[in-house]
């Protein structure tokens, strides 16, 4: 299986990219085949709402979004990583969410798996609320298949995480995904 990882926090070694670590570790070890991809630090930018792709592309921006379709029309399964950033998605990730419209009949006839890893620093009950409700609702949107989340609460900092469940969790659902 062929697995797209869509990192997007800013901090290179950030809690986010330690669950996206111990998930990869999973499917790795399942003899899968994973591409990761570096929102954050890429050549990347916003919509423009121009309508130049005509929701079939090519966006009419030269940057690395073409790098993502790519990878995209060749995976079976996309991982989106992500810090929880006032109760959603980061900017960057939202950014790389926001140009899948100029290939959007593409990407949902693929009906790709998914899978959602977040990391947010409140440990309380309600925080990843919101995220996990617009995750779903991608999800219905695009027809992809949901394989699962890790919602990591309490994770403000790698070495936070690091004394959480949710490391070991991620990298469970990469050995289920993976066999």
């Amino acid at each position: 299986m062929k697995i797209f990882v869509i990192e997007s926090s800013p901090h290179r070694k950030g809690s986010s990219n330690l669950l996206a670590e111990n998930f990869m570790r999973g499917v790795k070890e399942a003899g899968h085949q994973v591409t990761v991809f570096d929102a954050a630090h890429a050549d990347l930018h916003p919509c423009l709402g121009c309508e130049g792709c005509g929701m079939s592309g090519p966006c009419v921006q030269k940057d690395d979004m073409a790098l993502i379709r790519k990878s995209l029309m060749e995976t079976d399964l996309v991982v989106f990583v992500t810090p929880l950033y006032y109760f959603g998605l980061s900017a960057q990730l939202k950014m790389v969410i926001d140009r899948f419209y100029s290939f959007n009949g593409a990407l949902t006839a693929r009906r790709l798996k998914s899978v959602l890893l977040a990391a947010a620093w409140n440990g309380d009950d309600w925080t990843m609320k919101d995220i996990k409700n617009h995750y779903q609702t991608l999800c219905s949107y695009l027809n992809f298949r949901d394989q699962g989340m890790v919602l990591g609460t309490g994770c403000g900092t790698p070495d936070m995480t690091k004394r959480t469940k949710f490391p070991q969790e991620a990298y469970e659902l990469g050995k289920r995904i993976g066999g």
